[in-house]
């Protein structure tokens, strides 16, 4: 969907979307504001945030469509709401063109209109890839919305948010892609576009990882017919004497749960679990795309987790790249092996000062947070609070978790340095004690569980039921507001 910004709306304009904050019907005016109003009250409309009242005016011989929508207290994620429910009521109406008339919303400015035009953009993902048969009544209309703001030129500005937009869209299309279609060759395929917008790819393959000692990694890669990769991304944004931050993500393509085989019902569905590794792709995408200026890394694990007759067995024992070992005793907790050694070399091949990983880790997420927070474990108070402030900015939200000793003896094993789960109380704890043990002595270092985030069955506040893209907005916030000056 195309953004435009005017000074204002046309007359000839046949759909027109009026912005109202929340009980502010009594600023609006026009020719049409007698029909809006008594539009509202029969929908018992007062503004609140993503709310619509519609209705038809007649001009001449034409019909005009005339849409109210809430922008509640008129804060960016009310404004960003606003836009979306703009976009889900048009999207497949019929309409081409929709012009949005922000006068109607009272003193508004450059970011209210960004804002709006943001959650109207973001809420335009759709994957119809693989519907054949889709009716014409459900193919998408929509391919322009036009914006009055009353502003200048909001072009070069846009263009930001836009490419943020983009990052969101990128990762919403790898959570939801099949696991046939998306796999750890694909998946890297599907990022070799970055280098278009100046992004370095390096991939190892899996004789690489083998060489370098990643037996965590390959571990629970070695049941697929599907080679695993490791992939990272560089974004040479800021100073050339500046450690990069990195960002890694867990990317298991598909997980049967390996040997210790998930139930079937539902385990389609782990077709997500590369939500992680698909958030710091659609980041880095983000990041680049605006050209950030930072430097930023993102590093991304890519396995598929089968259970064949060569697949990882519960009581085997694996070398990790650091020469700490694991004994494995349940291959469904497959994630921190790989994130073990993809932070291993993260830190060996970048020297980073900070590290944040994201994955799909711990079903005890969900239970803790539901689908509201993803959790957050930090080794650094700094950075702890910065990754919060920035998943406030970003609505993508983050619940902040314990990290303590107290937790290190649950996954001490007696025959190898670490076992891969604990008991089933404190689970995601300690995973992220687990990752822990991999950071290096002065490296600030964030772990995000997003196990609960990266798919919603219900409709969100800018995203259809589906894939959410999580984690990229977050990301890209977090380096905007703390590395780029």
């Amino acid at each position: 969907m195309d953004i435009q910004f005017v000074a204002q709306i046309e007359a000839s304009a046949d759909v027109v979307v009026f912005p109202v904050r929340k009980s502010g019907l009594a600023g609006i005016g026009g020719a049409h504001a007698p029909l809006l109003k008594a539009a509202a009250d029969q929908a018992r409309f007062d503004g609140a945030a993503g709310t619509i009242a519609e209705t038809t005016a007649l001009d001449g011989d034409a019909a005009k469509r005339l849409i109210l929508v809430g922008i509640g207290e008129g804060s960016v994620h009310d404004l960003e709401r606003g836009g979306a429910a703009v976009t889900a009521r048009l999207q497949t109406s019929g309409a081409v063109s929709a012009a949005v008339d922000f006068a109607s919303a009272g003193d508004s400015d450059e970011d209210d209109v960004l804002a709006f035009a943001m959650g109207a953009r973001l809420r335009n993902w759709r994957l119809d890839t693989y519907r054949t048969r889709l009716p014409e009544t459900a193919r998408p209309s929509l391919k322009t919305l036009v914006i009055a703001s009353g502003s200048g030129d909001l072009s070069d500005r846009w263009a930001a948010q836009e490419a943020v937009a983009e990052g969101v869209a990128l990762t919403q299309t790898l959570v939801a892609e099949p696991p046939n279609i998306l796999y750890p060759e694909s998946f890297v395929e599907r990022c070799r576009h970055l280098a278009d917008l100046g992004v370095e790819i390096e991939v190892l393959d899996e004789k690489q990882m083998q060489a370098l000692g990643m037996g965590a990694l390959l571990g629970v890669a070695q049941g697929s017919v599907r080679p695993p990769r490791l992939l990272a991304m560089r974004w040479n944004g800021g100073k050339a004497d500046d450690a990069p931050v990195v960002f890694i993500g867990k990317g298991v393509t598909f997980d049967t749960g390996g040997i210790s085989l998930k139930p079937g019902a539902g385990m389609d569905m782990m077709k997500w679990d590369m939500g992680g590794a698909g958030a710091v792709a659609g980041a880095m995408k983000a990041i680049a795309g605006r050209k950030a200026k930072a430097n930023v890394v993102g590093i991304l694990g890519l396995v598929e987790n089968m259970p064949d007759g060569n697949a990882q067995r519960p009581g085997d024992i694996v070398t990790t790249m650091s020469g700490q070992t694991v004994e494995v005793l349940n291959t469904d907790a497959e994630g921190r092996l790989v994130l073990c050694d993809a932070i291993t070399w993260a830190q060996k091949t970048y020297s980073p000062k900070v590290i944040v990983d994201l994955a799909t880790l711990t079903g005890a997420m969900v239970i803790s947070l539901g689908h509201e927070y993803a959790g957050l474990f930090a080794n650094d108070d700094g950075l702890a609070a910065k990754l919060l402030d920035a998943g406030t900015a970003s609505n993508d939200r983050l619940w902040r978790f314990p990290l303590s000793p107290a937790y290190d003896k649950l996954i001490d094993s007696s025959i190898a340095d670490m076992k891969n789960i604990g008991p089933r109380e404190g689970g995601s704890i300690t995973a992220a004690q687990f990752l822990q043990r991999f950071v290096d002595k002065g490296v600030q270092w964030a772990h995000l569980d997003i196990a609960g985030m990266a798919w919603h069955d219900k409709e969100g506040p800018t995203y259809a039921k589906g894939a959410t893209g999580y984690g990229v907005r977050l990301l890209d916030r977090f380096i905007a507001d703390n590395f780029e000056g």
